[in-house]
């Protein structure tokens, strides 16, 4: 996996970056993640890179110019068939359909996070990104959502995790995109608390059995939108700052 950041805080990352799996995968060769840095390209001596709205209005908007330059320096670092991904109100849903999609995408994928009040709308029109959003809820930054989007792709690349079936089994995974079963470890009882018996019993087919008709059982209690025939829609947007 190779992803290139477009950010005015790349230092944010450092610590998701050098930590636990993903830490280990980027130090194995398995995942890379760079970034551009958009206050080098911004204008004058203070490297400026954002200005007041035209008709007004508070907050300040990321300028097109060091936005263009700094997606354009990114797309550089990967193959013809790079994938841009703006995080932005207007985007499409990311949920584990589109991380898997990421997980696979030949030239790797370039994300633009942006601040304050937004990018002036004709470095979109230039640039003409994929637009996404992880929630309904805004954030001070794209830099947090562009690490949602980066564990949950890096997890997904052969060799990231312990167990090669570790990604396949998790909640949203698999060809019926179903919740996650109960999980359970020692001791066998605990504070009253039991291990259901057919998980001790060694019989791997009643426990495949039963693990299923768990994830049955949780998603129509808790998710049962994830039941309902999808059709072609594709998930409600979302704002991100």
């Amino acid at each position: 996996m190779h992803a290139t950041v477009v950010t005015l805080f790349p230092g944010l990352f450092a610590p998701w970056l050098t930590s636990s799996v993903v830490g280990r995968a980027v130090v194995g060769g398995l995942v890379t993640v760079d970034f551009v840095d958009l206050r080098e390209l911004g204008e004058g001596r203070h490297r400026v890179v954002d200005d007041r709205p035209f008709g007004g209005g508070p907050g300040m908007v990321l300028m097109a110019e060091p936005v263009v330059q700094a997606v354009e320096q990114a797309r550089g670092r990967h193959g013809p068939a790079v994938r841009t991904l703006l995080l932005t109100p207007q985007g499409r849903r990311f949920d584990q359909r589109f991380a898997e999609e990421l997980a696979t995408a030949p030239d790797g994928f370039v994300l633009l996070a942006g601040r304050y009040e937004g990018i002036d709308e004709r470095a979109i029109e230039v640039l003409q990104p994929e637009e996404v959003s992880i929630g309904d809820f805004v954030l001070s930054g794209g830099e947090a959502a562009a690490l949602v989007i980066l564990d949950a792709v890096a997890r997904l690349v052969p060799g990231v995790l312990g167990h090669e079936d570790s990604a396949t089994e998790d909640s949203f995974s698999g060809p019926e995109r179903l919740l996650d079963h109960p999980h359970y470890t020692r001791p066998a009882s605990w504070r009253g608390h039991e291990v259901p018996p057919v998980l001790l019993g060694g019989d791997h087919g009643a426990i495949a059995a039963w693990r299923r008709e768990q994830r049955l059982a949780r998603t129509r209690a808790r998710r049962p939108d994830l039941l309902e025939p999808r059709g072609d829609k594709e998930g409600a947007c979302s704002p991100e700052s």
